[in-house]
């Protein structure tokens, strides 16, 4: 069948809260901090909102009910999107929705997590119980031993280097150097990309994105309260989301992108070729090739070869991850899934500062997430057009 679109409902007001490589403050606190600088944005007092969506892995034992308490929040609407890298795109298609089939005014969509000292082990310790029982048992855990299998499968099938890998990394960092928010401020070079010190083989210090605190959040309201406001917005053309896509592959080569991508563009109304800005979901080099794939760039098997022809600098060819993606970034735990598609929407609406891609209006953000042994059973994707009143 042929799926609804969004018209009348805009996505605004991106804000991103500076991340931190540790902190004492609670996920709450960086929440909040968020959904108060994206309601200021618009001008708006938090009795104006009446929707909530909300991404963490660290408000327990709170959840976004008794987070709405805690912010003195009054909704009609609330949600909770558990859903890692995906979580952005996920929490707009559902806030869409709600203001689409009028239950709701005005959402903010938030994602927050903190970083103490010893939270990564503790998220790690308890984070599903297939990885309970398919990987601790053999001495491992966290995600670093799982995409090391992906990454050495895919080299294998499709005859990817680790330099391909690293001009993705590299490309990245030095986006990164025009964004005074990441956390990563030095220069990265291709030998010391390739040089650096091993974590489960093939992958490196640089294939690994780094745990830190911080927050992100937009709004989601009708097109005409976002024009009464004199708002920057971005219509949203097309998303798509799979759950545990492909279960039969052995291992993943692919994302559930592939399932839905001629829906994708068919709803769009443009294609591949059409855009101005990629942001995948980078939480290791070979997940954003599989992007670049299955997303239409190029075809499966081609991303090495996709990459070497392509500057994926903020002023090259094909500009990717501008921001400097969480390889470079940082990853601030479920606002990992969002700090692509904040940075799309600022770049469509011209509120990139330093990675600012000339003339952007169309930007295609792809999100991952929740690995477990063997794959991500995550997988979502939209596609923005921006407007300047």
């Amino acid at each position: 069948m042929k799926r609804q679109s969004y018209d009348g409902v805009v996505v605004t007001s991106p804000v991103t809260v500076p991340y931190v490589r540790y902190s004492q403050e609670t996920a709450h606190w960086w929440i909040a901090r968020a959904l108060r600088a994206t309601l200021a944005t618009a001008s708006l007092r938090p009795d104006e909102i009446d929707g909530f969506s909300v991404s963490s892995f660290s408000l327990f034992p709170d959840t976004p009910v008794g987070l709405s308490q805690h912010l003195g929040l009054t909704l009609r609407w609330l949600d909770t999107v558990p859903m890692g890298g995906a979580s952005a795109v996920a929490g707009f298609r559902r806030a869409a929705r709600a203001v689409h089939a009028g239950d709701v005014d005005i959402v903010a969509c938030v994602a927050g997590d903190s970083n103490y000292i010893d939270s990564f082990r503790k998220l790690l310790s308890s984070f599903s119980r297939f990885s309970m029982d398919a990987t601790y048992p053999y001495g491992f855990g966290g995600p670093n031993a799982s995409f090391a299998l992906l990454t050495d499968a895919y080299m294998a099938q499709y005859g990817a280097t680790r330099e391909d890998f690293g001009k993705i990394a590299v490309s990245q960092r030095d986006n990164a150097l025009k964004n005074p928010d990441a956390i990563m401020k030095k220069p990265l070079t291709m030998e010391e990309y390739l040089n650096a010190r091993p974590i489960s083989d093939p992958i490196a210090l640089f294939d690994c994105v780094m745990p830190v605190a911080g927050s992100e959040a937009f709004l989601v309201m009708r097109e005409e309260e976002a024009n009464r406001r004199s708002l920057p917005y971005a219509r949203v053309a097309s998303t798509i989301e799979r759950v545990n896509a492909f279960p039969e592959d052995p291992i993943q080569l692919r994302g559930g992108w592939a399932m839905d991508i001629d829906e994708f563009w068919e709803m769009a109304g443009f294609g591949p070729g059409d855009i101005d800005l990629l942001q995948t979901y980078d939480d290791y080099p070979v997940i954003s090739m599989m992007q670049m794939e299955d997303l239409g760039f190029c075809k499966k098997g081609e991303g090495p070869d996709f990459v070497r022809k392509h500057d994926l600098t903020i002023g090259g060819d094909f500009p990717h991850n501008t921001s400097g993606g969480q390889l470079s970034v940082g990853q601030a735990g479920a606002a990992g899934g969002y700090l692509g598609f904040v940075e799309a929407l600022r770049q469509v609406t011209g509120l990139a500062g330093g990675t600012q891609v000339e003339g952007a209006r169309r930007a295609v953000v792809s999100g991952f997430g929740m690995i477990n042994y063997d794959r991500g059973l995550l997988s979502a994707a939209a596609a923005l057009e921006g407007v300047t009143p």
